[in-house]
């Protein structure tokens, strides 16, 4: 899992062009999910481009956790 934060509104940039660059180098199994303070009418967009979530100010740290246990699968050696 890769987590990223955005606080400078940089985020429909710099999200997407690292999700293309992952996958550009053949990494296909990383869950990537963002946060920060990203406006409610980019999330769609960043979901588009291959954000599995994004966590916004004020998420519970409890629902974050769960999200995690839910769409994150260790990786077996």
């Amino acid at each position: 899992m890769l987590g990223m934060s955005s606080l400078a509104g940089a985020h429909m940039y710099l999200f997407p062009e690292v999700v293309r660059l992952l996958r550009e180098k053949g990494v296909e199994d990383m869950v990537v999910c963002g946060g920060g303070i990203i406006p409610d009418e980019d999330i769609p967009k960043l979901k588009e481009a291959g954000i599995a979530e994004i966590f916004t100010p004020g998420s519970k740290l409890d629902e974050i956790v769960k999200w995690v246990r839910e769409h994150v699968k260790p990786r077996v050696a």
